[in-house]
């Protein structure tokens, strides 16, 4: 049975490990449609309550996979976010007029008739004033008309949350990614600031797309040949011991309580309910302060992401 924690002061309490859908808009490779349609099933059957999707991913695909099989599950049993702003790689709108119809377009793909979260996303590609000025107002009203319960922001870089947190009083809930891992804990830099302002905190990517899983990285991973090389002595030391990486990547990202739930997903049924098996095994706590050794160099290295003036500085 998965454990629960309270998502800031939204009520909401989620399962550690939740469901990412990104996978199903074929964000990492080619998917079968019905492996898809039987993962949401595999995740909800394993005790993971919330799922996150988002418009971007396979460019509404994954929504609309969603909508195939969602109506097949109470909606009592699961707690549902998606994210707006990014549309396409280079296609972002975060004005007030998308956020209606964004809100509307995700309702329609996925037939549900609310949504519990929905996020700005990626917004470190875009101007922060907009987002505090226009996007998350519009998206408060929103709340007010019962489409959304609640709302917060996605992206990369922990100084983009920083200026959104110090700005506005309309965030509920924040989504960081690749930064609460065994590479890479910047986002611990986030839990006194969310904790001070009640909002709630969650992570996702525990595998850093694939850099801590033993798995081929997929074509636009920003790994440099030093972070693979070594991510690689990490993964073969864990197959040494018996273990895999993928195993000590994923307990230890939903370990800390300061984070709510940790978000991944899978195309594959299988790789779900393993994943689910995986956390709720006990941690080998001596492999992970020697897989964090064999990462020492390439502690909290990141990648820029969007604009250079949202991005975190270098040390």
């Amino acid at each position: 049975m998965l454990p629960k924690r309270a998502l800031g002061k939204t009520g909401l309490e989620l399962t550690t490990l939740s469901f990412g859908a990104s996978s199903l808009g074929a964000e990492f490779r080619n998917v079968d449609l019905n492996e898809c349609l039987r993962s949401v099933h595999a995740a909800v059957d394993a005790g993971m309550n919330f799922i996150d999707t988002s418009p971007y991913y396979g460019r509404g695909m994954s929504e609309v996979m969603l909508g195939q099989v969602l109506p097949q599950i109470p909606r009592s049993s699961y707690y549902l976010g998606t994210k707006l702003g990014r549309y396409a790689p280079r296609h972002f709108d975060f004005s007030a007029k998308r956020v209606i119809e964004s809100i509307d377009i995700s309702l329609e793909r996925m037939r549900v008739d609310y949504l519990d979260i929905v996020l700005c996303h990626d917004l470190e590609y875009v101007d922060m004033t907009q987002i505090v000025e226009e996007t998350l107002p519009a998206l408060r009203r929103q709340v007010e008309k019962g489409k959304v319960r609640f709302i917060g922001v996605s992206g990369y870089p922990m100084k983009m949350f920083k200026y959104v947190l110090a700005n506005s009083s309309d965030v509920d809930v924040i989504l960081t990614y690749n930064h609460y891992t065994l590479q890479n804990d910047m986002a611990l830099e986030l839990v006194p600031i969310c904790r001070e302002k009640g909002v709630g905190l969650m992570n996702a990517a525990p595998f850093s797309a694939r850099l801590l899983s033993g798995s081929p990285l997929p074509p636009w991973h920003k790994a440099t040949p030093e972070v693979r090389r070594i991510a690689k002595e990490a993964a073969d030391l864990c197959a040494a011991r018996g273990s895999d990486i993928a195993k000590l990547a994923l307990q230890f990202s939903i370990a800390n309580p300061d984070f709510t739930t940790c978000i991944t997903g899978s195309a594959n049924p299988e790789r779900i309910k393993e994943w689910a098996r995986w956390a709720v095994d006990p941690m080998d706590q001596q492999l992970v302060n020697d897989v964090l050794k064999v990462l020492k160099p390439i502690h909290n290295w990141f990648y820029i992401e969007g604009r250079p003036e949202n991005n975190d500085e270098k040390p």
